[in-house]
């Protein structure tokens, strides 16, 4: 402890093990700007000794069977569960979501952990006879020691996409949490270490050089990373450079489209919840609304319905902050950037919300949602990652000219259509250029048994994040072929 501020452990072993490293960051919460905690700032030598436990513990994890696996997943499910409420309220309170949100990203993380429940049955291995007397079989290896380093926006939940399947597969695991949001993970080591054997999980602190140092760890046999796509390219090249297997998701510009019959009140609705959500801080967010001929009062209800909300931590209608005041001054610049560079008209400006000023000027991250219409695709708010509560409206004469648009984008995490006709939203479907689609609905994030994972700058690597795939990331495939002469034959009496 810092007079009332915890200083955070590593958890190394099922233990809480002080970093060696004498520097340290605040924790901030977003909603007053106080620090609620310090994080140390891990060195090599710190990510080393995590990454030593989980070897010494790899040989005898992966020894269990599966149906064992999964039995010490079922306990940690079972005692995650049951603190699910606290689980919410660390996130409520490093990262900002309302209570809704933070229950939304425990949910979802415990959602994988289920799915991880039935790798005793999803990951069985093959077996059949190839040619006469020759028998060909499969079965799933895991890879060792593993790693994961996620970012702030989900402090549970992405986390949580990796590591119970990764675990299942028969690998341990270390973790380096976002520095901005680490006390979430801090408690789920602290109630692991109550149901798994030593070494399986393991959690390091830290920044860039802590990440680096277990992306680089020679005993580090893959790793997943979720992030910006700048970095994403980077961890994935560096990675794959070492030998090493490496899926790093990135970034994302995602587009909707309006087509004039869509059903205006639920398309609203749907378009604020998306580009709203979590403050606009997910990839998974809307943030291009390409809408097909003139639909004034779509424009109308989207603009009312995101200007009623309020900075809050409970309710239906509430909003909360964004994780930083770097974030708000990003996102300041970019509205302003838009208006000023690209003349883009603004319907909604959350920069000057009465009741989101407030609360930023009381302390908080604040600022409230932000409507663009532009007159062109080609503005630079079209096409970069703002990674807030922002939408851009573009005006399409028709539907092939949204789809020319949205496809020309780089990213391809995810898009989503709007209509009332079957017909209209197949044709989207298999036009869009994303790994992710919606069909009225605008943050079509897929639910096991289906995977997490785009195209494009939106992903560097093979596979997606989680389901099938992310059970063949997390292992290899040994094939053993057999033959066996026959015995020979022998009398009665022999």
């Amino acid at each position: 402890m810092t007079g009332t501020v915890p200083l955070l452990t590593n958890h190394i072993g099922n233990a809480a093990v002080a970093a060696a490293a004498a520097k340290q960051l605040a924790v901030t919460s977003p909603h007053t700007g106080e620090t609620i905690a310090l994080v140390p700032l891990s060195t090599p030598a710190d990510v080393a000794a995590a990454v030593a436990a989980a070897k010494q513990a790899s040989g005898a994890w992966a020894a269990l069977t599966l149906k064992a696996r999964a039995a010490h997943l079922l306990r940690l499910y079972t005692v995650l569960q049951a603190h699910a409420d606290e689980l919410a309220e660390l996130v409520v309170r490093e990262h900002g979501k309302n209570k809704a949100e933070a229950l939304g990203d425990v949910a979802k993380g415990l959602e994988t952990l289920e799915y991880a429940l039935s790798l005793p049955q999803l990951a069985q291995g093959r077996a059949t006879y190839v040619s006469g007397g020759v028998q060909c079989r499969d079965e799933r290896v895991a890879l060792g020691v593993v790693g994961g380093i996620v970012p702030f926006n989900f402090p549970f939940m992405v986390p949580f996409w990796t590591i119970p399947l990764a675990l299942g597969m028969g690998n341990t695991y270390v973790l380096k949490p976002s520095e901005k949001v680490p006390m979430t993970m801090a408690r789920v080591a602290e109630l692991a270490a109550t149901v798994l054997p030593p070494g399986v999980l393991n959690i390091v602190h830290g920044d860039a050089a802590a990440a680096t140092a277990l992306l680089e760890h020679r005993d580090v046999s893959a790793l997943a990373f979720v992030g910006t796509s700048a970095v994403a390219e980077a961890v994935h090249a560096r990675g794959t450079l070492l030998g090493k297997r490496v899926l790093a998701l990135g970034g994302a510009k995602n587009h909707l489209v309006a087509l004039p019959d869509c059903d205006v009140e639920m398309t609203a609705q749907d378009v604020v919840n998306s580009f709203t959500g979590c403050a606009g801080e997910r990839c998974m967010a809307a943030s291009v609304l390409l809408i097909v001929g003139e639909q004034p009062e779509l424009e109308r209800r989207i603009v009312a319905k995101a200007g009623a909300l309020e900075p809050g931590r409970d309710g239906a209608r509430s909003m909360g902050p964004v994780i930083d005041a770097h974030a708000v001054a990003r996102i300041e610049a970019a509205i302003a950037r838009a208006c000023a560079d690209d003349g883009a008209e603004l319907l909604l400006d959350g920069r000057a919300m009465p009741a989101f000023a407030a609360q930023r000027a009381a302390g908080g991250f604040w600022i409230g949602p932000s409507v663009l219409r532009h007159a062109r695709a080609t503005d630079d708010a079209m096409h970069f990652e703002i990674f807030g509560p922002v939408l851009s409206i573009l005006r399409c004469r028709s539907a092939d000219e949204a789809l020319a648009i949205e496809n020309a984008n780089c990213y391809g995490n995810a898009a989503c259509v709007y209509t009332s006709s079957g017909a209209a939203a197949e044709h989207f479907s298999q036009r869009f250029h994303a790994g992710m689609v919606g069909v009225n609905i605008g943050v079509p994030v897929p639910r096991e048994p289906f995977s997490f994972g785009g195209i494009g700058r939106s992903r560097f690597g093979q596979g997606d994040i989680t389901g099938d795939a992310a059970i063949e990331f997390f292992s290899f495939r040994r094939k053993i072929t057999t033959k066996w002469t026959a015995p020979k034959e022998q009398s009665w009496m022999s």
